[in-house]
């Protein structure tokens, strides 16, 4: 005879972590919005409700796996949920940012589909090496390849900076060049730059 399925049985499943995993993927989703407001009004206080979203996305992020920790309670569906959560917050909505921001060339969106793409593959080696990267008894992973995707909030506070100082859209730091008749916004190159420190093989030791 088999067993009544649960409701919510997923939901159920939860741990106490895992709802912070989903406050940082919800963080990230309004970061989004909060861009395409300022593409629709021009208020620059957009731009900075998204940074600050994006930085709620970080605490959220930390304080997830503090907790996780604390009550010693992981799951691979935790580890899992924490990597699609912030492709969301520091992946996609930092590049979706910058777009705002002006970036909007051919050749910006080439760097920031590539500093995307730097931060799904950093995040998919993670998840598939944290168990050889485990030391001691306690398994914990002692360090990172690669710099850690949350690290694209240093790319957002200088996005809110520019906001502030009115360098966006056609004020845009460093202003644009013309490669092959498309247009390129230098100061991108810091996603690109980035990007491939992500998926570098740069030790760097987890706190």
């Amino acid at each position: 005879m088999t067993s009544p399925v649960k409701r919510f049985s997923m939901i159920r499943e939860f741990h106490l972590a895992d709802w912070f995993t989903l406050g940082n993927a919800v963080c990230g989703v309004g970061a989004l919005f909060s861009a395409m407001s300022y593409l629709e009004t021009g208020d620059r206080r957009h731009i900075y409700f998204a940074a600050a979203l994006v930085l709620a996305a970080l605490i959220f992020d930390v304080l997830d796996g503090r907790i996780a920790r604390w009550r010693q309670k992981s799951s691979a569906m935790g580890r899992e949920l924490d990597s699609l959560a912030d492709v969301i917050s520091f992946g996609v909505a930092p590049a979706i940012i910058a777009y705002a921001c002006g970036m909007q060339g051919l050749w910006d969106r080439v760097v920031l589909g590539f500093f995307v793409a730097c931060g799904v593959s950093r995040l998919a080696r993670y998840n598939v090496t944290a168990e050889e990267l485990a030391e001691g008894p306690s398994g914990k992973v002692k360090y990172f390849e690669g710099t850690p995707i949350p690290t694209s909030i240093v790319l957002v506070a200088m996005l809110a900076v520019a906001a502030a100082t009115s360098a966006v859209r056609a004020d845009l730091w460093l202003g644009a060049v013309k490669i092959a008749g498309f247009t390129l916004h230098p100061l991108v190159l810091l996603f690109a730059l980035s990007g491939s420190l992500m998926i570098s093989r740069i030790r760097i030791p987890k706190l």
